[in-house]
């Protein structure tokens, strides 16, 4: 049922109109139309998108050290639905350090979870380079029922450090406390310092009851955890029909803003925490305005880790 107080909200036409209707004896009628734009003329967010900025980047992520010596790689664990884009986000960023298109991790559109192990994967400076001073750390899929996907608690014990490499997740069961290794002495570098929780944005408002639910159980653990969380949107070209022409219009786009805002008021984040990118998926060469978004999202992600050393190194003074 309508109430006079309704919004009606089209994303693509000549506008993006807001109606406001009011019931009347016979039938509901718009009172007052607004006409908002597609594009905005000046982007919200101020990106260069020339190949100098791609050049800054990943120089300043080649530099990247975290701020605490004794804490070698800033570790950033992403988590999220099933063919949200979490190892193709980590290919992408690969791809990138490369030279060419990679597919390190697997990646696919299965209906389960193509990621059964927790892995923490390393970017190199190029082919046979030095490692970088960060890890992403890819998890099994969330899933809305309670016998599909990664647990919650699995992902509790991720952010503390207990899980190792290429640990074999079981959706039947978290994993036991006597597999941890001495869970309660683990080293800061052992532990996540940025979440990141990946949202194809096609999924943002039509998540079930389950998956809120679960959404909900991460955010209060990370809370707890002190670790900050970042929202990384995916798939935003095919969001936008002006984005999915010309990806720099990415900040013009009313529509991608709007979706910005709504990922962050439903986790509790600000808008600067939720990032939009476009993971390489049937290309087959790199394009810098691709790579701008990957490595900003990438630079944002380790300054909120850098957040969470310093708060570390507040607490022990």
């Amino acid at each position: 049922m309508i109430n006079e107080h309704s919004i009606l909200h089209r994303p693509f036409g000549k506008g993006l109109e807001v109606g406001v209707w009011k019931m009347g004896s016979a039938s509901s009628t718009p009172v007052t139309v607004e006409k908002k734009p597609e594009l905005l003329d000046k982007a919200w967010r101020n990106v260069m998108w020339d190949h100098s900025t791609r050049t800054d980047l990943m120089q300043y992520l080649h530099d990247y050290k975290p701020t605490i010596d004794s804490v070698p790689q800033a570790r950033i664990l992403l988590i999220g639905q099933i063919k949200a884009g979490k190892s193709s986000f980590f290919n992408s960023i690969n791809s990138i350090f490369h030279g060419n298109i990679t597919s390190q991790a697997g990646a696919g559109e299965m209906k389960t979870s193509l990621t059964l192990k927790y892995r923490t994967y390393q970017v190199r400076a190029g082919r046979g380079g030095q490692p970088l001073a960060f890890l992403l750390c890819d998890t099994m899929g969330l899933e809305a029922t309670d016998d599909g996907g990664v647990k919650i608690e699995d992902i509790e014990n991720i952010l503390k450090g207990y899980v190792p490499d290429k640990y074999q997740f079981n959706p039947a069961q978290p994993m036991k406390a006597d597999d941890c290794q001495a869970c309660s002495t683990l080293a800061l570098k052992d532990r996540i310092h940025c979440v990141v929780y990946v949202i194809d944005v096609s999924t943002i408002g039509i998540l079930d009851q389950g998956m809120n639910m679960k959404i909900d159980e991460i955010r209060k653990r990370t809370n707890l955890a002190d670790v900050p969380l970042v929202v990384l949107l995916t798939k935003v070209d095919k969001a936008c029909p002006h984005v999915d022409k010309d990806l720099t219009k990415v900040y013009h786009s009313c529509y991608i803003k709007d979706l910005i805002y709504r990922a962050g008021s439903s986790l509790g984040i600000p808008p600067s925490n939720v990032i939009p990118v476009k993971n390489y998926y049937d290309e087959i060469e790199l394009n810098d305005t691709c790579d701008i978004l990957l490595l900003m999202a990438i630079k944002q992600m380790l300054n909120f880790a850098d957040n969470y050393f310093e708060n570390c190194e507040e607490n022990t003074e």
